[in-house]
């Protein structure tokens, strides 16, 4: 795991320092405007951005095939839960998840200089995880305003400069990049809930129990918003491109704050 970990790494800073030579026939110029997305909002400033776009002709299929996910699986499942669970419940678990994600948060928040932000995601861990009962409680937001900072090993490598590379739709999870499809192995090796062989996973080495875990996650998370994503697409004429140029002025915007 450790050897995938630093070919990945080595792989990416390749491809990125490539990103930022000139645009190649098969890359976009695309413009996008103040847009929204599930968590956040964009910038007010008109934004003109590269965007690689070898894989067009399957990402456009793969985001086909996750919008009826969305729409026929997800969204009809979301509704069923939140009939029978109420909304203080999911909104407990979605807390549970998220405490402990934050060996993810707190060492990529190190590796890009934040030391406050590291900090206060100690405090949020520790204060949840007792006072919180295992992190089903938010009493570090609610009575210490601890925040929390969001960080991935995608950002860590945007931070210093490396490049998206080619846009890439994945199945389930959605729009992404090669720089953020391939970080996603190392935040796995130091995540308590993602899947990787080691003796200490705090659930299973079982890739199932592993992938029924992760899939939970999400639905709960997407109950708390159920319309979230028709909000997101109703505005889209191409949903491809729309999705596409949405998520890498996201990704964007994490990267600069």
């Amino acid at each position: 795991m450790k050897l995938m970990v630093m070919i990945s790494t080595i792989l990416i800073i390749f491809i990125g320092c490539s990103s930022k030579q000139e645009l190649k026939p098969n890359q976009n110029i695309i413009q996008v405007e103040k847009t929204q997305t599930l968590d956040d909002e964009f910038s007010d400033e008109f934004v003109v951005e590269d965007v690689s776009d070898p894989f067009s002709g399957y990402n456009e299929i793969m985001t086909g095939f996750n919008d009826k996910l969305i729409v026929y699986i997800i969204t009809p499942l979301a509704e069923g839960y939140n009939f029978i669970f109420h909304r203080e419940i999911r909104e407990s678990v979605d807390n549970f998840f998220k405490n402990l994600n934050y060996p993810t948060r707190v060492i990529n928040n190190i590796l890009q200089g934040k030391f406050q932000n590291a900090s206060e995601e100690t405090g949020r861990f520790v204060i949840n995880s007792t006072v919180g009962i295992f992190g089903l409680f938010n009493p570090a937001k609610s009575e210490f305003n601890l925040a929390l900072h969001q960080e991935d090993f995608g950002q860590t490598l945007g931070f210093y400069g490396v490049g998206a590379g080619p846009h890439i739709v994945l199945p389930v999870f959605g729009p992404s990049n090669l720089r953020d499809t391939i970080s996603m192995f190392p935040d796995s090796y130091i995540s308590f809930i993602d899947y990787s062989p080691r003796p200490w996973f705090i659930l299973t080495d079982n890739v199932t129990a592993f992938l029924t875990v992760k899939s939970y996650e999400r639905v709960n998370h997407f109950s708390l918003d159920i319309h979230s994503y028709e909000n997101l697409k109703k505005d889209a004429i191409n949903l491809y491109p729309y999705f596409r140029n949405t998520y890498e002025q996201y990704r964007i915007k994490q990267i600069n704050e």
